[in-house]
């Protein structure tokens, strides 16, 4: 492609054959085809038109304000010079244009980025501006003396659709502005700060503490929004469409419905306490998340790659989910730690387990770390960060949560030997 006359013309290099393709592949060149067939009179001069277009007849197309000319090759060889014109735009209809441009900020920002959004043809439109080329406004010369379209002029036609799919602004170029002269002219209208109006007076600043005493005169905020019933349901990924490698469509659909979940359960808690009540919670370790996500009854092969990815293994994952329904993350940690009970702290564990039961009744305990296992029993207590007690169970060699956490010690173990007294067959 080469370009001329500061941006006025442009040259395209003759295209290969189209076999077995679409003329057109961007949203462009598709438009740009769709207003062709839908104003032609003669279908069979488009049909011809195709014919010679998908076989590579079209040589190199010069694009002009107004105009676009190639040579056309006929079946037999000989050439032919095919012009179609195209009404250029007044001054006054660039100036709505540029206008209706600056307004929208998406389209100054995809425009100075050379890119040509596809909503610019319904907004130019509402300004009265057509981009697109409508009945009648495709005017044809050739050189084979045809009084009307020909196939040679259709062909052209057909490969500018091809041309689109390069470089979309050549539409504006047949409509009078080359890409440049466009773009310079909406970034030094993007930058004025009124069309044509006066600079406005340089404002001094008001001092923040001014601003928020003042706040009172301002309208009240809207009332917060009632809670859904239930959590939103994620759109389905059943689509024709096969997933890129590595994605798992079911996994993608339960992330999505967890997180709909999550949601709710926050904007559940955020509106029963208010948000100057609201205490952030921390964030979950990538652990814990798999957990959390555990909780939520995967399907067997999502369970199986959180089971892996968390690094606990199928039974460990379901004991972890075990404690999480019983106390969340607070639950997690006395789960997977253990940690030295000193000073002050480990006094008062031990005067809660020698007041919780009378001399007679009192178990024999082995203490290590914060757990404080029965002699001869199945079941153990184990103390948390927050001075509550949470009972464990025996099972299959392996010490599972047994309840909830209490601030009693015999609470916490009657519920622990009851557990797993109920576990013995």
């Amino acid at each position: 492609m080469t370009r001329h006359e500061g941006d006025l013309e442009r040259t395209f290099a003759a295209l290969p054959p189209a076999h077995g393709r679409g003329f057109a592949q961007t949203w462009w060149g598709q438009a740009w085809l769709k207003a062709l067939e839908e104003t032609a009179l003669d279908s069979g001069q488009l049909k011809a038109g195709r014919r010679l277009a998908r076989a590579g007849a079209v040589g190199a197309v010069s694009v002009r304000p107004g105009r676009i000319t190639a040579v056309v090759q006929d079946a037999d060889r000989a050439a032919h010079r095919a012009d179609v014109l195209l009404e250029e735009l007044t001054a006054e209809q660039w100036d709505r244009f540029l206008d209706m441009a600056v307004e929208r900020a998406g389209h100054v920002a995809a425009l100075l980025d050379r890119k040509m959004p596809p909503h610019l043809v319904e907004d130019a439109a509402a300004t009265g501006i057509e981009l697109l080329p409508g009945m009648g406004d495709l005017e044809p010369e050739c050189g084979c003396d045809a009084w009307d379209h020909c196939g040679h002029t259709a062909a052209l036609c057909y490969q500018v659709a091809r041309l689109l799919d390069q470089d979309p602004f050549v539409l504006l170029l047949m409509r009078g502005r080359g890409e440049d002269d466009l773009l310079n002219a909406l970034q030094a209208r993007s930058a004025a700060p009124t069309a044509g109006g006066p600079e406005p007076a340089r404002r001094e600043g008001v001092d923040a503490a001014e601003a928020y005493a003042t706040g009172d005169i301002l309208p009240p905020l809207p009332a917060l929004p009632e809670l859904p019933a239930e959590p939103g349901v994620p759109p389905s990924l059943d689509t024709e469409t096969s997933a890129a490698s590595g994605v798992e469509p079911a996994a993608l659909e339960f992330l999505a419905a967890r997180t709909a979940t999550e949601a709710h359960r926050l904007l559940a808690q955020a509106l029963r306490t208010g948000p100057e009540e609201h205490v952030a919670e921390a964030e979950l370790t990538p652990g814990q998340d798999a957990v959390r996500l555990a909780a939520g009854s995967p399907a067997d092969d999502v369970a199986e790659r959180l089971a892996d990815g968390s690094g606990r293994g199928r039974e460990g994952l379901a004991t972890a989910v075990r404690a999480w329904h019983l106390g969340g993350v607070a639950a997690l940690v006395v789960l997977d730690e253990e940690w030295t009970v000193q000073g002050e702290t480990h006094a008062r564990a031990c005067a809660a387990l020698e007041s919780a039961w009378d001399e007679e009744e009192r178990p024999s305990l082995r203490e290590q770390g914060n757990r404080w296992t029965v002699v001869g029993a199945p079941g153990q207590l184990r103390l948390g960060r927050d001075g509550r007690w949470w009972p464990y169970r025996e099972e299959r060699g392996r010490w599972v949560p047994a309840g909830a956490p209490t601030r009693d010690p015999a609470t916490a173990l009657a519920a622990a030997l009851q557990a797993a007294e109920e576990e013995r067959p």
